[in-house]
């Protein structure tokens, strides 16, 4: 990054469950070379890839990504189970 001084430093915060967030208006260049831009004053970058307004996030990372290995089992499943 020039060190130009008629530029001011963006600040970027990291979250450890969710987006960047990122003081803009900023450009970002994807991977496949293109470029998006928000004129906006805060973005919210995806770091999740699930959203369906990548490389902006549209909260995507809240919603469980499949089913939990934590799920129990329904009591009427487990009696099953126990009396074939």
């Amino acid at each position: 990054m020039p060190n130009d001084s008629s530029e001011r430093r963006r600040r970027v915060t990291a979250q450890r469950t969710g987006p960047l967030l990122i003081e803009g208006p900023v450009e970002v260049t994807l991977d496949d070379g293109t470029v998006v831009s928000s004129d906006r004053f805060c973005v919210a970058l995806c770091t999740c890839r699930r959203s369906r307004t990548y490389p902006w996030c549209d909260t995507s990372h809240r919603k469980p990504a499949g089913p939990s290995q934590t799920d129990t089992p329904r009591p009427e499943a487990t009696s099953e189970l126990l009396n074939p």
